[in-house]
């Protein structure tokens, strides 16, 4: 092996270590699939290998627009094959599929569709693929639109067209008239938070929550643990650590507070909501019951392309 490829091999490693929990994040955005974002990723790192990392002076954006054209091109396809199939309405089968999956009472779906909003993710079906990638990359992930419209294939005033477009359509399905999309910094925190618990940095996690911080879990009605309070950034660190080191986390795309999705082997598995203050999580509460996580991946499977 020459020098050449050993830098090239060193270069790929760090760059699978820096940038992967990022990528699979923008497309669990797109997508609403945790195996589908995966899929794109790698796909995208596969790219990156053949293509040769010698010959790419920016791999963080030369990942993200490859990754966000497999995803373009995964929401096209997978559209055409549902039209091909039915013409029915997304919410709709987003209402029977959820009603199917779970018996959770119908107060307690109003309640987590309020607080979680993962229902959101259907109306990012109701947008064209070039809509859906333009409003995630631009309103989610605060990009440029010279580097969205090397993504979408498209002049970048033809994307700020279409993100006024998806920004429209999305005010017209929200209740409240306008779209919920969580504060920039507080995304920043969600992902440092991330990169914590993946990497099992204890220190890092630690700086990141509030000295004061409380967290509160919900295990189901059966387990003794549920509604209990654990207090203080040591604790709560120590407890994330110890639940959270085979999961796949992503920020939850669309939502009026900070949410961080849980994923083992491809399901969901638990639902955090985040309090920031002053740049550290205040709170933090835990979502885990059987039963209320059936329902709400129920409207993350209907909500997919």
């Amino acid at each position: 092996m020459t020098n050449d490829d050993t830098a090239g091999d060193t270069g790929f490693e760090e760059a699978w270590r820096l940038h992967r929990r990022y990528l699979i994040g923008l497309a669990f955005g797109m997508l609403g699939d945790i195996g589908a974002a995966e899929d794109a990723v790698q796909e995208a790192f596969s790219r990156l290998a053949v293509t040769g990392f010698d010959r790419i002076e920016d791999a963080r954006g030369w990942l993200i627009v490859v990754t966000s054209r497999i995803c373009l091109d995964h929401v096209r396809s997978a559209r055409a094959r549902r039209e091909q199939v039915h013409a029915v309405d997304s919410m709709d089968s987003v209402e029977h599929a959820s009603t199917r999956a779970s018996s959770v009472d119908p107060a307690d779906r109003i309640t987590l569709d309020d607080q979680v909003r993962l229902a959101l993710l259907v109306v990012l079906q109701r947008l064209t693929p070039p809509e859906r990638v333009v409003f995630v990359l631009h309103d989610i992930f605060q990009m440029p639109f010279d580097t969205i419209s090397e993504a979408v294939g498209r002049p970048a005033p033809s994307c700020r067209q279409l993100g006024r477009r998806a920004r429209g359509k999305i005010e017209q399905e929200h209740p409240h008239g306008r779209a919920i999309v969580g504060p920039a910094e507080h995304r920043l925190v969600a992902e440092r938070f991330i990169e914590a618990c993946a990497s099992g940095d204890l220190g890092t996690l630690v700086r990141i929550l509030d000295p004061d911080v409380t967290g509160v879990v919900d295990l189901g009605p059966s387990d003794p643990r549920t509604g209990r309070v654990f207090r203080g950034a040591q604790g709560v660190a120590a407890n994330l650590q110890r639940y959270l080191a085979r999961a796949t986390l992503v920020v939850s795309p669309v939502g009026d507070r900070t949410i961080v999705l849980a994923f083992v082997e491809k399901r969901l598995w638990a639902v955090f909501t985040m309090t920031v203050v002053n740049g550290l999580i205040s709170e933090l509460d835990g979502l885990a019951d059987p039963q209320k996580i059936r329902f709400l991946g129920a409207q993350l499977s209907a909500a997919q392309p």
